[in-house]
């Protein structure tokens, strides 16, 4: 045991020293300025076994929130309605009230299922009145297309979803295939710049044969502005008893297959094109080409 001088001192009789100060009131600040004992774990063997005096105890600042929350929860309340009452966290509310047996509910659980049903209604009509907004929002940011931002939209749309040409497979050819109604009316308004009239449009439906075949080719062909004559015969899906189709009911209306006749001087004309667009990106990148 070292003081500031350096001699080593009896333990006992420094202990006794330390006591006595404790008891007279002083911290253990106080007490190390008063031995010249700096090691903290040292001062607090010489003091070990007496309480600090009160002046040195700080209050508890959610003391407060502590007594009040024992009071709500002897009230019946539960701890969401303490938690939004004290604006303290649902944890702490927990530690100091857990010990204080459960409140009597105040409805019986057909009710309190019903009030969670209802809670989960509204939140989840909230949720797709935000998701609805979002998207009229961004939908009315877009305004007009120019005539270059609809032909760029039109080579993007057809070389994420259009047939290529490879250098394996050479089909220079302009055939499109999709779900989407709205990717299908793109794609024609984008042809309608390109100035390829509709009689070089050769469309044909792709469907489950357990769907409405006769709904489906009529709302094509009235999407695509054709005679329902004037398409190609609809291709059917042979149906699989062993599989569970999600795409039923009906707004399920298939796949709308369009391929331009004459179309290989087009098709090259999209392929350079999306080149252009990815050389204006990166000048470098070649490695696209077929």
């Amino acid at each position: 045991m070292t003081h500031a001088s350096g001699k080593y001192a009896d333990f006992e009789a420094l202990r006794e020293q330390a006591v006595a100060l404790r008891r007279a009131g002083l911290s253990l600040r106080q007490i190390r300025d008063e031995l010249q004992v700096h090691n903290k774990e040292t001062l607090q063997r010489l003091v070990e076994g007496e309480p600090p005096p009160e002046w040195t105890k700080r209050p508890r600042a959610k003391d407060d929130l502590r007594e009040r929350a024992r009071e709500l929860r002897q009230q019946g309340w539960t701890y969401n309605q303490i938690q939004a009452e004290l604006g303290c966290s649902k944890s702490s509310v927990s530690l100091w009230v857990r010990d204080l047996p459960h409140p009597e509910p105040k409805c019986t659980p057909e009710e309190q299922r019903e009030r969670m049903n209802a809670g989960l209604a509204r939140l989840r009509a909230s949720r797709e009145q935000e998701r609805e907004a979002t998207k009229w929002e961004a939908a009315a940011a877009i305004g007009t297309l120019s005539d270059r931002e609809l032909f760029l939209t039109g080579v993007a749309l057809y070389w994420a979803e259009g047939t290529k040409d490879k250098p394996h497979a050479r089909r220079e050819s302009v055939e499109f295939v999709n779900s989407d109604p709205g990717m299908i009316t793109v794609f024609l308004a984008w042809l309608d710049r390109l100035e390829v009239s509709r009689d070089r449009l050769h469309c044909r439906v792709m469907i489950h044969e357990s769907a409405d075949v006769a709904a489906a080719e009529r709302y094509w062909s009235d999407l695509v502005g054709i005679d329902r004559s004037a398409m190609g015969k609809t291709i059917l899906k042979k149906h699989n008893p062993t599989t569970v189709r999600k795409n039923t009911g009906d707004n399920y209306k298939g796949c709308l297959g369009i391929k331009v006749r004459r179309g290989a001087d087009l098709y090259r004309r999209i392929e350079g094109a999306w080149y252009g667009i990815v050389g204006a990106v990166r000048p470098d990148d070649l490695s696209n080409r077929t």
